[in-house]
């Protein structure tokens, strides 16, 4: 089984945050690939949907999605949780998340890395494994590390949406190659349909030099 995770924080005031980019990306895959609906399970403090997909050659591969409701701090718990439930080992486990040392719409697999101040992955490492793969969507930085908690827990600005939705498409149109485990393809193919500009996270658009 695989288990493909979304991280965010529970409650109709966090919906449109950049912090909760990982729910809506689970949320986009569940009605796309028409899974069940979504349902809470307090044994794993998370909304769980299951379904199943398919790899490039068409070869089946059962799915559970799951958005911790424990809020971001506490990812790791409803993680553990259904983790040891169902016997998925860290190589089965897909985290997406939003990345604030990314430019927007820039996206990255990643594992066993650090979790470079992500408290939610920082929760993980600690009570599930360091070893989970991360689908790290970038959100940009507000330039400022004081300013960073306030930017997470703002929405994205409506200049910034088409990017974010193109992004979320991808992810999802290009879900069979990680189903296969192929998280190098995988990222490949979401940057090939939802192309974004190399930019610094903390300048997206920097001044044009004088010549």
């Amino acid at each position: 089984m695989l288990l493909i995770v979304g991280l965010g924080n529970p409650g109709p005031q966090y919906e449109g945050n950049r912090h909760n980019i990982g729910f809506r990306a689970v949320e986009a895959i569940a009605s796309a690939y028409r899974f069940s609906p979504w349902q809470a399970q307090s044994k794993f403090e998370a909304h769980v949907s299951d379904g199943q997909l398919n790899t490039p050659d068409g070869a089946p591969v059962k799915a559970l999605l799951a958005k911790p409701q424990t809020y971001m701090n506490d990812s790791g718990r409803a993680v553990a949780a259904i983790m040891r439930k169902h016997y998925i080992a860290p190589s089965d486990i897909v985290v997406f998340h939003d990345e604030i040392d990314m430019a927007l719409g820039r996206f990255r697999m990643a594992t066993g890395r650090s979790a470079a101040g992500h408290n939610g992955i920082r929760s993980i490492y600690a009570l599930a494994s360091t070893e989970v793969r991360r689908a790290r969507m970038g959100v940009g930085h507000p330039g400022e590390k004081s300013a960073v908690k306030s930017a997470v827990l703002a929405d994205f600005h409506p200049a910034e949406r088409p990017a974010v939705d193109a992004l979320l498409k991808a992810c999802v149109d290009a879900l069979p190659l990680l189903a296969a485990g192929n998280d190098e393809r995988y990222q490949t193919e979401v940057m090939r349909l939802a192309p974004a500009p190399k930019s610094d996270p903390r300048n997206p658009s920097p001044p044009k030099e004088n010549t």
